[in-house]
C-alpha cells in the first residue's frame, strides 16, 4: 500500500508541476502579447513624432521670414506714400522713375519670398483677411462689400501677416 500511496503522491506532484508549467506558459504568452502591443504602439508613436517634427521643421523654414517681413511692411507703406506724393507733383521726374524701379524691385523681392498683397477693394468683407474701420452707405456697392482699402494687407503663403484695413458698404441709403 505504501507503494500505491507513493505512486499517488508522485502523480499528484506531476499534475501540480504540469499545471504550474501550463499557468507559467499562459502567463508568458500573455506577457509576450502585451510587450508586442507595447512595441507596436511605441513604434507608431515614434512614427507620428517623426512626421510631426518634419512638418514643424518645414513650417519653420517656410515662415522663418515672417517677423522680418512684419517689420518691413510698414516701411514699404511709407515708401508707397512717398511714391504716390511724388507722382502727384512731378510726373516726368527721373527721381520718380528711379523710385518706381525700386518699388518694382521691392514687390518682386516680396513675391519671391512668398508675400502677396491682399486685394480687398470690391471683394466681399472677410474678417479673416480684412479689418473694417468704418461702414458707409453706397447706392452702387452692395451691402458687405469693401468700398475702399485704406491700408494694404499682406499674406505670407497661406498665413496672414497683416489684414487689409477697409471701409465696408452698408448698402443703399435708407429713403
Amino acid at each position: 500500500m505504501s507503494n500505491d500511496t507513493t505512486d499517488a503522491a508522485e502523480s499528484a506532484e506531476a499534475k501540480a508541476a504540469e499545471q504550474t508549467e501550463e499557468s507559467l506558459l499562459t502567463q508568458l504568452q500573455g506577457d509576450i502579447e502585451r510587450f508586442r502591443d507595447h512595441a507596436l504602439r511605441t513604434q507608431a508613436d515614434f512614427d507620428n513624432f517623426r512626421k510631426r517634427a518634419a512638418r514643424e521643421k518645414d513650417d519653420a523654414i517656410k515662415y522663418a521670414n515672417a517677423s522680418f517681413l512684419d517689420r518691413l511692411i510698414p516701411i514699404l507703406d511709407n515708401f508707397e506714400l512717398g511714391l504716390n506724393a511724388a507722382r502727384g507733383s512731378a510726373a516726368d521726374s527721373p527721381i520718380l522713375a528711379g523710385m518706381d524701379m525700386v518699388s518694382k524691385q521691392l514687390f518682386d523681392f516680396l513675391a519671391s519670398c512668398g508675400v502677396e498683397a491682399v486685394n480687398a477693394e470690391g471683394q466681399p468683407f472677410d474678417p479673416n483677411l480684412h479689418e473694417a474701420v468704418a461702414q458707409e452707405e453706397s447706392a452702387t456697392v452692395a451691402d458687405g462689400v469693401v468700398i475702399r482699402q485704406l491700408r494694404k494687407g499682406y499674406k505670407l503663403r497661406d498665413r496672414l501677416l497683416r489684414p487689409s484695413t477697409v471701409v465696408v458698404s452698408k448698402g443703399a441709403p435708407a429713403k
